[in-house]
């Protein structure tokens, strides 16, 4: 089963912006409500889409620097990153079936 994969100021360019495929990037926290809601629905579309997308998660608190390189003011917010660019964004809880329409259009 794919999971999302934690990501860090790091290994970000490496992980995401280099990707060869899309990657959805979830930036969240530990203490976010809404991200603890989103996080199974994201874990599944890991599994789903797996080989299409790759899943990655941005912890904001340990990781400020892309949170504010991105402009992300509210969790959580789910970027969606092809080719070394943001192409499409969604901010707070969404259900499942909303992430994957736009995922779908990202490929």
């Amino acid at each position: 089963m794919a999971e999302p994969i934690a990501v860090s100021e790091n290994d970000f360019d490496k992980e995401v912006l280099e990707s060869g495929t899309p990657v959805l990037v979830d930036f969240w926290a530990d203490w976010c409500g809404p991200c603890k809601m989103i996080a199974p629905s994201i874990d599944e579309l890991a599994s789903e889409l797996d080989g299409q997308i790759k899943f990655a998660k941005v912890d904001v608190d340990e990781n400020p620097g892309i949170a504010m390189k991105y402009g992300i003011r509210g969790i959580p917010t789910l970027l969606v990153f092809k080719d070394g660019a943001p192409v499409d964004q969604m901010v707070g809880a969404q259900p499942k079936s909303a992430i994957k329409k736009r995922l779908e259009a990202a490929l």
